[in-house]
């Protein structure tokens, strides 16, 4: 059994109970022996048995109890994956790092992502981790370069020293290739035997050996890396052993020490095949990355800096300063996030948000840092700079998305760590089969169509080719036909697409697990207001009553600030009740709301002059309404169960109530002591897109549900008006009990994707299968989400599935390659269908036809369903 001990730093504890809270929580985990966590200086020390209970189990103990244990995070470049199992080996080896929470690979962007805590390891740690695990990391070398710009300049290094190997290689075999078109298709005799007085064995051996060295070179230190240090087998290994069966076979053969044929030409071109896929696949890689890149490039350089006294001057972005104020010309980008304190102008925003209409901007107005301002002069203050700007919180969300893979991947890793080990016992079988039982399989598959035309086979049959040399063909072609890379590369290259497609229109994936999610979602729930309405309500109607009756002939406000005549109710009372009165009462007690209806209220009366009074004692009654003191007495303002709480009968209104609410407007009783003196109505206006959002879900089967606030009559106007059925409407519902109603939706296997945009929503985006925050949201409900929409608009709802859809499709597509490529090539090879060569090729045109495939995804827009031939668009 072993231990380790690990340092924790605790956020959160306000006293000794609560570190014994933490201490119970921990030392409730099966492996931890012993926990001791101090309120005073607000760390804690954990023994526990790795074998048995991880640290991120810790962790999420210390989450569990309430209180939060410092972590820290960070993005990793590795230059020299290979394949998949290199990424499983790096990240076995991170993890393995004592103070590693949680670590992750992706071949496909060639980077780690580890969670550590701080405390116990650091950077220098982690790339020794790497390093021993005979990879190499991008270093921070502490440059005025950021790590980006490092990983950049690594992967550029890369792709020009994998290229400048291929011409190497190629320069030396083309001459191998004359020899090889001799064997395979004139049978030899065709060429002289000698040159220059040197045999052609030595001319082909002299050409082929620096290629071994030279090309060969990195696959045999890698594989000797996996084999021996890591203990497994990667794609290296196959190489090395195919490049190194075909070499050592022709050295014995030309020193006289065997009888047979020299395959120096195959030896080189399994090299060179291999090295020129590898520089395809690094050029492709950062090609699916350029949208992130793109991304980044449109920050601006500088920004114009206005001082109190109306002085410019230019500056670095990197040092402008939270609060600074920035000029911001026609044409130019706006630096940084803030908002407008003076001009007016056309912000040009579809970078961020895939909108390519300009949103008008005023004072007041809050900008996203470069976007670019389109016609007038504005002055912006920055309120966000450097990592915590909108572009940076986009790049770092699609690159946390890019790491965490699909579950699909499982199945693709579980496969490939199996994978080199069987081909190998594979090839090693068929090739003892074929020295064994050379007839009887010559016999066997000799009436194949295919059988001769790429290998020996009739040779064999023949006597004309040895059958040790063929069982050595056979096993060469076995190994380097299976292509673990293709495999490894399926799932990642086009998550890393997907994302980008996702970012470039305005829709933001946590991570490639929710875009996995995403297209499975048969059931949508939107929350009203904010996310079907625009979310500005507007004060549109004041009906006074007189002594709780509805008046007989009076008027109510309209929209317009206009009156109508309304129909009554019972005899007035001689206490007659005017609109400024109500709406004096309501507005006065509204004032101490910052609820958007309660700001509608108190702007309506502002507009039409009315002086209003401090409210005293001001209480919200969640879902139900408010109360306060306005001139010593008490007013209401909310629905029917406030009033009938309250000792006051709400039905002389009811009249009225449903005629508002059949409207689609939001309608408030108002009561002042125990007199019900009206009613007041806000109304908010229906997104214009809402109505084609629902109809595109609906086209794809999916069931729409809309859960409100509001009242019922109000509720199944909106989702009339909209589209959805008003069986699917669960109004009335307070903000604690969304989740609960989410559930209740979610129950028989429903899988559900929660939209909203409010504080009070997030309970409810957390519980769905799906949680997704509306771009105008606030940050607890984007945090609490698993897609952010950029912009306030239903339709990108749809969005986010069709590129979820068409990403899995994408995935499927290259799992079927890769898979489909091994499956019917290995037997081909077992069977001595195919030359070494021929199979080297076949190889690296695997994984440059995955990255290819994935590649092709970019030209998708999801303003439709994906569909197989996209490309062609």
């Amino acid at each position: 059994m072993s231990h380790r001990k690990t340092q924790l730093d605790i956020r959160g504890m306000s006293c000794a109970t609560c570190s014994q809270s933490i201490t119970e929580s921990v030392e409730g985990l099966a492996g931890v022996s012993d926990a001791s966590i101090n309120y005073a200086t607000d760390e804690g020390t954990v023994e526990y048995d790795p074998d048995e209970v991880s640290l991120s189990a810790i962790y999420a103990a210390v989450d569990d109890a309430g209180y939060e244990a410092v972590s820290a995070s960070t993005s990793i470049g590795i230059t020299d994956m290979t394949c998949s199992n290199c990424a499983e080996t790096n990240q076995q080896a991170l993890e393995d790092v004592p103070g590693v929470i949680s670590a992750e690979v992706n071949y496909a962007t060639d980077e780690a992502n580890v969670e550590y805590n701080p405390a116990e390891t650091d950077h220098e740690q982690l790339y020794g981790a790497i390093e021993n695990a005979g990879y190499s990391p991008v270093r921070d070398d502490g440059s005025e370069d950021s790590e980006q710009d490092q990983r950049d300049a690594a992967r550029e290094g890369e792709i020009r020293h994998q290229l400048r190997l291929t011409l190497f290689g190629a320069a030396l075999s083309l001459p191998l290739i004359a020899f090889m078109v001799e064997k395979l298709l004139l049978g030899g005799g065709a060429l002289p035997e000698t040159i220059f007085g040197v045999e052609f064995g030595w001319v082909e051996f002299l050409l082929a050996t620096p290629v071994q060295i030279v090309l060969g070179k990195p696959f045999y230190e890698n594989a000797y890396k996996a084999l021996v240090k890591n203990r497994t087998a990667n794609m290296d290994v196959l190489i090395a052993l195919g490049s190194s069966t075909a070499y050592l076979y022709s050295v014995v053969v030309l020193l006289g020490l065997l009888a047979g044929s020299l395959y120096f030409d195959t030896a080189a071109l399994i090299l060179v095949f291999i090295t020129l896929g590898n520089y395809l696949e690094a050029r492709s890689k950062g090609q699916a990355g350029e949208a992130l890149q793109q991304l980044l490039e449109m920050e601006a350089d500088t920004a114009t800096v206005v001082d109190e006294a109306g002085n410019e001057e230019e500056i670095p972005l990197e040092d402008v300063a939270v609060g600074d104020r920035m000029k911001v010309r026609p044409g130019e980008q706006i630096p940084t996030d803030g908002t407008v304190v003076d001009g007016q102008s056309a912000v040009d925003e579809s970078m961020v948000t895939g909108e390519s209409v300009p949103v008008e901007k005023e004072e007041g107005d809050e900008v996203v840092g470069s976007t670019i301002n389109e016609n007038g002069v504005l002055t912006v203050e920055a309120t966000k700079v450097g990592s915590d700007t909108a572009l940076q919180q986009i790049v770092q969300t699609v690159k946390e998305a890019q790491s965490r893979q699909p579950d699909i991947q499982n199945l693709a890793d579980r496969i490939s760590s199996y994978f080199v080990p069987i081909v190998i016992a594979n090839a090693l079988l068929w090739g003892v089969v074929w020295y064994l039982f050379p007839e009887t399989f010559a016999g066997f598959v000799n009436w194949l169509p295919l059988w001769g035309l790429v290998a020996g086979g009739p040779a064999v049959a023949g006597g004309t080719v040895s059958v040790f040399e063929f069982a050595v063909v056979v096993f060469a072609s076995a190994v380097l036909i299976a292509c673990p890379c293709a495999l490894g590369l399926a799932t990642p290259a086009a998550t890393m697409v997907g994302t980008s497609i996702g970012a470039k229109n305005g829709v933001l994936f946590k991570g490639g697990d929710v875009l996995e999610r995403a297209k499975d979602v048969d059931t949508v729930v939107f929350d009203k207001t904010g996310t079907l309405t625009e979310g500005e309500m507007e004060l549109t109607n004041v009906v006074p009553l007189d002594g709780h009756h509805a008046t007989d002939g009076g008027s109510e406000t309209v929209a317009d600030g206009g009156t109508q005549a309304v129909s009554g109710g019972a005899e007035p009372t001689t206490d007659t009740i005017d609109e400024e009165t109500v709406l004096r009462a309501a507005a006065s007690a509204e004032s101490g709301s910052e609820h958007p209806l309660a700001q509608a209220i108190v702007e309506g009366a502002e507009e039409r002059g009315i002086d209003l009074d401090a409210p005293e004692n001001f209480e919200n009654v969640p879902g139900h309404g408010v109360r306060a003191t306005v001139d010593d007495e008490e007013v209401l303002v909310g629905n029917r169960k406030l009033m009938r709480d309250n000792g006051i009968d709400p039905s002389v209104a009811t009249e009225e109530l449903e005629r508002l609410e059949g409207e689609g407007k939001t309608a408030m009783l108002v009561a002042r002591g125990d007199t019900l003196l009206g009613l007041i109505a806000d109304a908010d206006t229906v997104k214009e897109s809402a109505k084609e959002a629902v109809a595109a879900l609906r086209e794809r089967d999916v069931s729409v549900h809309m859960i409100t606030g509001d009242n019922e009559r109000t509720a199944e106007a909106v989702a009339e008006e909209v589209g959805i059925d008003p069986t699917s409407v669960r109004a009335g519902v307070l903000p604690e009990d969304k989740s609960d109603a989410l559930n209740d939706i979610q129950q028989g296997g429903r899988k559900a994707m929660m939209v909203g945009d409010g504080v009070n929503d997030a309970p409810a985006l957390a519980t769905a299968y799906v949680g997704t925050a509306i771009g105008s949201g606030t940050d607890v409900a984007i945090e609490a989400a698993d897609v952010t929409l950029m912009r306030d608009d239903p339709l990108d709802v749809v969005k986010a599935i069709r590129i979820s859809d068409g990403t899995l499709q994408k995935i499927k597509q290259n799992l079927f390659w890769a898979l489909g490529y091994n499956t019917a090539m290995i037997p081909l090879a077992s069977l001595g269908l195919l030359q070494p060569v021929l199979a080297a090729a076949a190889m690296a045109f695997s994984s440059v036809s995955v990255l290819s495939n994935s590649l092709l995804f970019r030209r998708y827009t999801p303003d439709h369903d994906y569909e197989l031939l996209d490309f062609l668009r």
